[in-house]
């Protein structure tokens, strides 16, 4: 239910704590202590039948007892009372709870599963049960054990362990770190990670979320909210359980080579999120983000007073990708004038270890001044010369006097190694992080911009694929179903082959040969080319051809062909007696010296559904393990950066005398394999391998397709089985006319569609373009138009209407749901010049149908009360059109579905 209800969680006007109690060291006890030291100004009501009162609150027997009903019901009470109270607590309408109690494991399984069903049937939002609590330190809410409270602050931090969260309160603590929200989810029965990102990510109080996560039960709300919350603030994830191993059963070298962890991680990757792997590296992002959620560009400063942390801190910089500013000739002047002659000359900048206040001070101030420097690493040894405290007043007082001047933001981290208690007090004044080796302090400022990187990467725009989904695609289906009907797992090669040829993916053609004669038959015009014919056993019950003799390469004469086809109708009976041998497949020979061998695949992961892979190809692919994970749906940048991030990649572009192969056909076949997956939801593993490259083109040389029903991800709100994020919806593209007799092309949005939005905003009245977004729009850049073009068609529609001759944009419908699908608002946009063509009223009524087909509740929209065309529009389509409560302006429509 994502953020239904979630408001009175975090910020209650009540608060009921069932098992409440005055006994010290009990659980009760410890969470009415805990409310009442943070001074909630909410009532709060202790309940428990043994008590009249406690701690000079009045006790009530129940919640029915009370005299209103409370926000929010906590309840420490034995695991068998915990069924029959949240019973109560929906009867009486309460909406949210928090279940400290723990369940036992066993019993508990079916009890969890009765108060999942009574609190969703009652909008009854519930945390736990076995949790440490719910800390809102804004509204002065612990509803938790905590050990001590947690400071008003700017991270929102959410745990799948009540350990984790203690831990991570323990350290902020003292050192001053506060946060908006901090959440132990336990057991999940209702509030999960997908709920609190949707709710942090809206939350005005959060800047940044933490996550630590163990395993992610709805990936579709999950991936959605994830890649919501990244696109606006940074999200830093930690999960455990890095090497467990992967799925149990994997027939195909693509399904052995996706492993679990992995495909969590391509998963972060895909949404945007910035992954660490220790409770360290949290902490580190945690002390980072508390002061800064990004800053532009990524070139690095260093300054110390020792040069040895100076190496130190750069070794560890480009061990993460970071990179080190070059120092501008004015820069270096102008160190020159206030350093002594013997300081580095070159960045890091080691100021030498007999450096004072003065020194410090004037080197801060050269380097921030520095326009090729976008951040500050600051550093100090300790030394019998200057005092840590006095060195770290000195980088402050610079930071503090360029904010009263107003000059542009650096951030400013800090390692100091001698005093820390008085630095930090001096650093924490002036916002500048401190960090207690160079390690952590490098880790915090990749974070910082390692979430910039992904989220560019993520708005690129890719190239354009002409790519249409092929029209066999219905008999292929078919074919699929068949095929899973009569319990065939896998598809049969020939008919792999076509599949592959139909999505534009190179393949060797194959004959199917059932005799030896009618092998010689078909390898006659192959070797009449002076090609050398390959026999692979045909049976769809053997995976593995070359494991036991089904494979034989390089024959060159008729006769070869026969003789083998004989050999190996007999080795493979004998080595596989109860697989089904429909013969043997003929094929050319492809010669391709030098050439690369790559594989390229889809696997069905249990929790993320369909997974794709790229790598390095051939017999060894689970030895080599050179192997790059993504989510689908894949564009053309997403296929580019998969293929980027393997080792094979830099062998693909070159070296020495060998020229680089064409990546963008590799890419090409990524993107092609992952709309075939989109297309055909009855695909569960696809294994290309291997694929032959070089600089003349690629071709498959080897595949295999496997089906079966979809298992693993719960479909929600339409799209594909088994995609975690909703492919591009083709379904909803048509031809249209409108009522004035205007015949276009409408279909959904694409991120390859920025190229078409500068023409069509050139030809929009500035009028009309304020009337849409509300504002003048002074600058239309990449950024802007990517937010138009990315979108996640879980939550959000665009329909573009196209002028079908000359393909240009004509006018856009947008249609942007809440998380919960109860309310979208649209937004629409006509050309100046085609108003009047009746094209308004048909996107209109197309993003209604689109609406209802969704299950969205209502429709609403602002519309301004001089736009009277746009009124009388929604009038005529059924909307209820009233005053905007917060601007005279505005009317605000609002249509039911």
């Amino acid at each position: 239910m994502s953020l239904y209800r979630l408001d009175t969680l975090f910020a209650p006007r009540s608060v009921a704590v069932v098992g409440a109690s005055s006994r010290p060291g009990s659980m009760g006890a410890a969470l009415l202590a805990n409310l009442r030291r943070t001074g909630f100004a909410g009532a709060l009501w202790p309940i428990n039948p043994r008590y009249e009162s406690i701690d000079g609150l009045a006790c009530a027997p129940s919640l029915a007892a009370l005299p209103e009903r409370p926000d929010l019901a906590v309840i420490a009470t034995p695991a068998a009372a915990v069924l029959d109270i949240v019973s109560e607590a929906a009867r009486q309408g309460v909406p949210a709870a928090i279940v400290i109690t723990a369940l036992p494991p066993e019993a508990g399984h079916a009890q969890r599963t009765q108060i999942g069903t009574i609190a969703r049937s009652a909008g009854l939002r519930l945390v736990g049960p076995n949790c440490f609590g719910v800390l809102s330190p804004h509204a002065k809410l612990d509803a938790s054990f905590a050990s001590r409270p947690a400071k008003p602050g700017s991270l929102a931090f959410v745990s799948q362990s009540g350990a984790i969260a203690a831990a991570l309160l323990e350290w902020a603590d003292p050192r001053g770190v506060g946060f908006s929200g901090i959440v132990s989810l336990g057991d999940q029965i209702d509030v999960d990670v997908g709920d609190c990102l949707d709710y942090f990510a809206a939350d005005v109080h959060t800047r940044a979320i933490l996550l630590y996560v163990e395993a992610i039960r709805d990936v579709r709300k999950f991936m959605s909210a994830a890649r919501a919350a990244a696109r606006i603030k940074p999200v830093i994830v930690l999960k455990s359980g890095r090497h467990q191993a992967g799925a149990a059963a994997a027939h195909s070298h693509t399904g052995a080579l996706a492993g679990s962890d992995e495909v969590y991680a391509a998963a972060f990757r895909r949404a945007g999120l910035v992954r660490v792997l220790d409770l360290d590296e949290l902490i580190a992002a945690a002390e980072t983000l508390s002061r800064f959620t990004a800053f532009d560009g990524e070139r690095i400063g260093v300054l110390t007073n020792g040069g040895g942390l100076g190496v130190l801190a750069v070794d560890r910089l480009a061990d993460l990708g970071g990179t080190l500013a070059p120092l501008t000739p004015a820069t270096r002047n102008a160190l020159d004038a206030v350093l002594p002659p013997t300081w580095s000359r070159g960045n890091p900048v080691d100021i030498i270890g007999d450096a004072d206040a003065a020194r410090y001070e004037a080197a801060t101030r050269i380097l921030l001044d520095d326009p090729s420097i976008d951040a500050l690493l600051a550093m100090n040894c300790p030394t019998a010369l200057l005092p840590s405290a006095a060195a770290a007043t000195a980088v402050a007082g610079v930071v503090r006097d360029r904010v009263s001047r107003r000059l542009p933001r650096k951030p400013v981290f800090a390692v100091w190694l001698g005093d820390r208690d008085a630095a930090d007090v001096t650093f924490d004044a002036a916002g500048v992080p401190n960090f207690p080796t160079e390690v952590e302090a490098v880790r915090g400022i990749m974070h910082l911009i390692d979430y910039r990187r992904g989220q560019a990467a993520l708005m690129q725009t890719p190239e354009n694929v002409d790519l249409e989904t092929p029209p066999a695609v219905a008999t292929f289906a078919s074919e699929i179903d068949q095929a899973i009907v009569a319990d065939r797992k896998w598809l049969d090669p020939l008919l792999v082959d076509r599949l592959l040829a139909a999505y534009g993916i190179p393949t060797v053609p194959l004959a199917a040969a059932r005799t030896a004669e009618e092998a010689a038959v078909h390898a006659t015009p192959i070797l009449a080319t002076g090609a050398a014919c390959a026999l692979k056993i045909h049976s769809r019950d053997i995976v593995h051809k070359s494991d036991i003799g089904g494979v034989a390469l390089g024959l060159t004469s008729v006769a070869a062909v026969r003789a083998e086809t004989d050999a190996m109708l007999a080795r493979v009976a004998t080595a596989a007696p109860q697989a089904r041998i429909d013969g043997v497949l003929v094929q050319a020979m492809v010669h391709r010296p030098g050439a690369l061998e790559l594989i390229a695949g889809i696997a069905d992961d249990p929790t993320f559904g369909t997974v794709m892979l790229f790598g390095r190809g051939g017999k060894a692919v689970e030895v080599v393990r050179d192997r790059a994970l993504a989510l689908p749906p894949l564009d053309m940048a997403l296929a580019r950066d998969m293929i980027a991030r393997t080792r094979i990649s830099r062998l693909m572009a070159g070296y020495r005398d060998v020229p680089p192969v064409d990546i963008g056909a590799v890419a090409q076949v990524l993107v092609r394999l992952s709309r075939l997956a989109a297309d055909l939801p009855g695909i569960t593993e696809v294994d290309l391998n291997p694929i032959l490259v070089d600089a003349k083109g690629l071709v498959v040389v080897d595949a295999r397709v496997a089906v079966g029903r979809p298992t693993s991800v719960t479909l929600a709100r339409g799209g594909h089985p088994r995609f975690a994020i909703r492919p591009y919806p083709a379904e909803w593209e048509r031809k249209i006319t409108t009522s004035r007799g205007t015949e276009l092309v409408v279909r959904p949005v694409r991120p390859e569609d920025e190229p078409l939005y500068h023409p069509f905003f050139a030809k929009i009245d500035p009028s009309h373009m304020r009337q849409r977004f509300f504002a003048p729009i002074r600058t239309i850049n990449h950024a802007f138009i990517a937010r138009l073009t990315h979108m996640d068609y879980a939550r959000a529609m665009a329909f573009l209407a196209l002028d079908p001759t000359s393909g240009e944009l004509l006018g856009v419908v947008r249609l942007h749901a809440d998380p919960d699908n109860v309310e979208a608002e649209f937004a629409i946009l006509v050309r100046s010049d085609c108003q009047g063509l009746g094209l308004g009223a048909a996107l209109m009524k197309l993003i209604v149908e689109y609406g209802r087909a969704q299950g969205t509740r209502r429709i609403i929209g602002q519309v301004f009360r001089e736009n009277t065309r746009m009124l009388a529009l929604c009038a005529e389509i059924g909307f209820r059109i009233t005053p905007d409560a917060d601007d005279s302006s505005l009317q605000t429509v609002t249509l039911d579905l």
